[in-house]
């Protein structure tokens, strides 16, 4: 049941916090800048007003995913370390001898039934572009668009191997204090099913956890915290689906990746106006329409577009044209000018330079047909892997039995798209099409600060979740150097 009004917390050590937490500190300037009520209308409705036990405050429960978001820990260690960081504490409106924390599972049920909301990623960026505009920042007419990768939190082969992988660095750390402990431990399995693997991982964490001696040091409880989150995520993931969203997407033709990807929208403020989160192996290019509407929804007017060659696809070209857009993306030779006459589910990856099935396989070579200098165009014809197809589940209607090989063939035109071949060559685009590195540094970001680079649970709604929280801070930052800088600081 959620409350009607949030408690408030009288300390007589309150003052602590203007001695500890210097105005310089980051949590004390989003703190300052972000009214963070709008959490309670948000996903107020997720929570029943009139039946339960009172509900922890959702403010600080979300404030709690923003400071995991930040410093890449597990939920158990984000509580522990809230014990004893007055920078923690005063962030999460506790006082300053507060000892009486929330459960670490209860940010785990936080994430699956409070931020349920399908729109919580479009909401909270549509927040941050409020609080922007509120502060004096010009969001300007442009957007530079790209995509970044996300890898499952488990990857391709299976869960197992990642749980597997877990325990043997707790058992290893364990060794390196005590190797007496080596005949404690449940022997190692071959060849094991997931269920074996949970329940050897769960007697693993169960030796360590007995012995105090080991537990309470430093690099050993975070191992066991890493198990034991890795435990009930999987045990979550196996209760929730059995089918997992993650999907193969290549980000060269030699440098696949299991995961998501999410689909990025920015201005040149460098603050992002829309996302799109979607399994791996969709095109980038796809995307685009959406993340002008969502951006335009945000109160973004949108003028210019600046992308790579993923978003110069016909499609989006004409759509540019209606809407009055300068499409600032220069034309790959294939996606401009390659045509087929029937309607079909093959998209075209600019990173591996190679089409992908509608079953998400790459193709694994192509060759120019035809003869130049002719009458008849030539194609370009893309090669499958007849193997793979032969066992696929979408080869109904697609591969043929009996069939020796798989291709698929466009028509190259070299006159098409004339237009935007001329606008290339400006000097207006030339210049514009510079600006498109920004987003990369953007995309470094996320990964590098924030953990993007890794999914922190499983299937497109945990993505979901962990893409809002991880953009609302990193514009919530940005926007704070803007206005640093607007000042003159």
């Amino acid at each position: 049941m959620l409350k009607d009004q949030q408690e408030m917390i009288i300390s007589k050590y309150a003052e602590l916090y203007d001695i500890l937490v210097t105005k310089d500190n980051i949590l004390r300037q989003i703190k300052e800048l972000v009214d963070f009520s709008f959490i309670l209308a948000e996903i107020g409705k997720n929570y029943n007003s009139t039946q339960g036990r009172g509900a922890e405050d959702p403010i600080r429960m979300f404030k709690y995913l923003m400071l995991k978001d930040m410093h890449e820990i597990s939920d158990e260690d984000l509580v522990e370390r809230t014990r004893c960081d007055m920078s923690f504490k005063y962030f999460l409106d506790l006082a300053p001898e507060e000892t009486n924390l929330i459960h670490p599972t209860t940010l785990t049920k936080f994430r699956r039934l409070r931020l349920k909301n399908e729109d919580i990623l479009d909401k909270l960026i549509g927040k941050t572009l409020i609080i922007a505009l509120e502060n004096g920042i010009k969001l300007g007419k442009a957007l530079v668009v790209d995509a970044t990768h996300t890898r499952a939190k488990y990857h391709q082969k299976s869960m197992e191997e990642v749980l597997l992988e877990r325990a043997k660095k707790l058992r290893r750390d364990v060794y390196q204090v005590d190797e007496t402990m080596k005949g404690q431990f449940p022997q190692k399995l071959v060849n094991p099913s997931l269920e074996e693997v949970i329940g050897y991982c769960d007697e693993v964490a169960q030796v360590v956890e007995s012995n105090a001696r080991l537990s309470i040091r430093e690099n050993i409880k975070k191992r066991l915290n890493y198990l034991k989150e890795g435990l009930s995520d999987t045990q979550a993931a196996l209760e929730e689906t059995g089918d997992y969203e993650a999907r193969v997407g290549h980000k060269s033709v030699d440098d696949p990746f299991f995961g998501y990807k999410t689909h990025i929208s920015m201005t040149e403020e460098r603050l992002i106006t829309a996302a799109v989160i979607t399994s791996g192996e969709k095109p980038d290019g796809a995307e685009l329409q959406t993340l002008i509407e969502k951006s335009q929804a945000n109160g973004i007017e949108v003028e210019e577009v600046i992308g790579d060659t993923a978003y110069s696809g016909k499609e989006n070209l004409e759509y540019a044209e209606e809407k009055d857009i300068k499409m600032i993306s220069k034309l790959h030779p294939i996606i401009s000018n390659g045509v087929r006459n029937e309607e079909d589910e093959f998209t075209f990856n600019k990173d591996a330079n190679l089409f992908v099935c509608p079953a998400g396989h790459l193709a694994v070579r192509k060759a120019r047909t035809g003869k130049k200098n002719t009458n008849t165009n030539q194609t370009m014809t893309y090669y499958f892997d007849i193997q793979t197809c032969k066992k696929c589940s979408q080869r109904q209607g697609c591969y043929k039995e009996g069939a020796k090989s798989k291709t698929y063939s466009v028509s190259i035109k070299s006159k098409a798209h004339e237009a935007q071949m001329h606008f290339e060559e400006t000097e207006y685009f030339k210049t514009r099409y510079r600006e498109r590195y920004m987003i990369e540094a953007k995309n470094s970001e996320l990964k590098n600060q924030h953990g993007y680079d890794v999914a922190i649970s499983s299937g497109l709604f945990g993505m979901r979740v962990q893409g809002a929280i991880s953009i609302f801070n990193v514009n919530i930052k940005r926007i704070l150097t803007l206005i640093k800088q607007n000042k003159g600081e």
